[in-house]
């Protein structure tokens, strides 16, 4: 019998386990300390942060255990019409099995439907599997970083048109 995996919006009760699916992927990839967004301040309650009517954050459930994330909302310091992907992570054993995909796609359906222009989003180099799947989606390398996110320590910084 194979596992019930679903991608849903994030609820108040999911505060805990997302807080430290992120902060644990994070780690993982030594994305740690000042100008990451491990650092953010709405990572202890993502159901809040997230709870407008311009963002949305979804959770990947299995078996009832949150095992992935990720969502979009305004990019801080730039155009109304500009989006940024923010906090997609997954846990080790649900990578690689195209959860990025479906995830990447709820995301971007969710940014169109928004009204958003550009979806926008930053990385850091050792996260390769995740640059591969952000080219493959069509977002292209910036020279710079778009806005305020306040994530001074990530290296790559991607855009792309809806």
């Amino acid at each position: 019998m194979h596992a019930a995996i679903f991608i849903r919006p994030i609820e108040k009760k999911d505060n805990m386990a997302v807080s430290k699916l992120i902060r644990t992927v994070m780690t993982e990839f030594g994305a740690v300390g000042e100008g990451y967004s491990i650092m953010d301040a709405e990572l202890d309650d993502m159901y809040s942060a997230y709870a407008k009517s311009e963002a949305a954050f979804y959770v990947i459930e299995k078996d009832g255990k949150v095992m992935g994330c990720g969502g979009i909302a305004p990019l801080a310091g730039a155009e109304s019409d500009i989006c940024e992907l923010r906090k997609m992570y997954f846990q080790k054993e649900v990578r690689g099995i195209g959860l990025g995909k479906q995830l990447m796609e709820e995301c971007l359906a969710k940014a169109k439907n928004l009204g958003y222009k550009t979806c926008y989003l930053e990385t850091i180099s050792s996260m390769k599997r995740a640059g591969y799947l952000y080219k493959k989606y069509g977002f292209e390398a910036l020279d710079a970083p778009m806005g305020h996110t306040g994530h001074t320590s990530c290296q790559l910084y991607y855009a792309k048109k809806l």
